[in-house]
């Protein structure tokens, strides 16, 4: 047998050419809401997680999906399990935002940056050393109350009331309209509460109606939000409904049905991509990902919460080539610059408008990240 020098050179060659692969791959942890109470939130996300690349920056890339049953606690074990076993070099996750609140010090003990698809701003604000490893791509509880004051006080409306989860959405949700309300000249009168797993809301309902708001705020997310609307309509409520923009999927218009008829929601510009002005900065990403799922998932299947999935793809794919200069895929070193990689994101057209990050602005959208729509014959309209 031939042990030249030159035999050799080239049997270490071939070697490394099939390692490669192995060596090369970029492992992204998923934790989703894909049963429980968010599960209408959480089978689009997943479903998207199916369409992003698998391989970026000349590098394949395994996506490690699992369900976190729309339990905070669940949610953690996921994240500690995707960093310290699967090794993960980063996580998207989760559907809520009790569970992205609740991952923020495992994510931040193994270093991993994350990308949350819940909404508080409480996710990524104030920003904290821990805080400086989460990212997330659905719009600020600010941004959409803010949507929701301006676009009623234009109607005339003068006065709120509020039912929300008694959870940290909810909370955070109602914070928002506390500070901001009185801007627009509107009072609130009346502030509630309910669980996501309730089936009745009588009892608060019983208060919002005797109120008589001239708009009612429900700030809850999924199907579950629509019992408060159910419960108002079946007492006579002639008001405005708002909704927290957590609801805007083809679940929530099935089960809502005559009861969300005419209601507002703040969401995102690619619930009505087609219906955006040709100059949006939404319009093209947003119709490319509209046809994408459409074409595996079929006709008006399109929500929100998948495109939020497909924006934390497009913020990886933009991300991890530049990550890449730096250092190789499963070490702390890439991690950091990938983290660092993120934050350097400038002028990246997505789904939801326009996204330019910082080191303070773990968001990176501005106000044309948000649309108000009405349901008109149990389909979403632009308002």
């Amino acid at each position: 047998m031939n042990h030249s020098p030159t035999h050799r050179l080239i049997a270490l060659a071939v070697l490394a050419l099939y390692a490669a692969p192995a060596l090369a791959q970029i492992k992204i942890g998923v934790t989703l809401s894909t049963t429980g109470p968010a599960v209408s939130l959480g089978i689009p996300e997943k479903n998207t997680i199916a369409l992003l690349p698998r391989s970026i920056g000349g590098k394949t890339v395994e996506y490690i999906v699992l369900d976190d049953a729309s339990d905070s606690s669940a949610a953690v074990v996921n994240t500690r399990r995707l960093a310290l076993e699967d090794k993960v070099d980063a996580i998207i996750g989760s559907t809520t935002t009790p569970n992205s609140l609740a991952m923020t010090d495992a994510v931040a003990e193994a270093s991993t940056p994350t990308i949350s698809l819940a909404s508080s701003a409480r996710i990524i604000e104030p920003m904290t050393a821990k805080k400086a490893w989460v990212f997330k791509t659905p719009q600020t509880d600010t941004m959409m109350v803010l949507a929701i004051l301006e676009h009623a006080a234009k109607r005339g409306i003068k006065s709120m009331g509020y039912i929300g989860f008694s959870d940290a959405l909810g909370e955070s949700f109602y914070a928002e309209f506390e500070k901001f309300a009185a801007v627009r000249n509107i009072t609130i009168v009346v502030n509630e509460r309910f669980a996501a797993r309730d089936t009745s809301v009588t009892a608060q309902v019983i208060k919002l109606a005797a109120a008589k708001p001239d708009m009612v705020v429900i700030g809850a997310s999924g199907t579950p939000a629509v019992l408060p609307a159910r419960a108002l309509n079946e007492r006579g409520y002639k008001g405005s409904v708002y909704f927290n923009h957590g609801v805007a999927n083809n679940d929530f218009l099935r089960v809502g049905g005559k009861d969300i008829e005419g209601a507002f929601v703040p969401t995102s510009p690619v619930v009505v991509a087609a219906a955006l002005p040709a100059n949006h900065p939404a319009k093209a990403q947003a119709m490319d990902y509209v046809k994408r799922y459409e074409a595996v998932y079929g006709a008006g299947t399109v929500s929100a919460f998948g495109a939020y999935t497909w924006d934390a793809g497009l913020l990886l794919g933009r991300a991890i080539p530049v990550a890449l200069k730096t250092a190789q895929p499963g070490t702390r070193e890439f991690r950091v610059a990938l983290r660092d990689a993120l934050e350097g994101v400038r002028d990246l057209p997505v789904s939801n408008g326009v996204s330019n990050m910082s080191m303070n602005d773990h968001l990176g959208l501005d106000q044309r990240a948000r649309v108000i729509v009405t349901v008109e014959g149990g389909k979403w309209k632009l308002d």
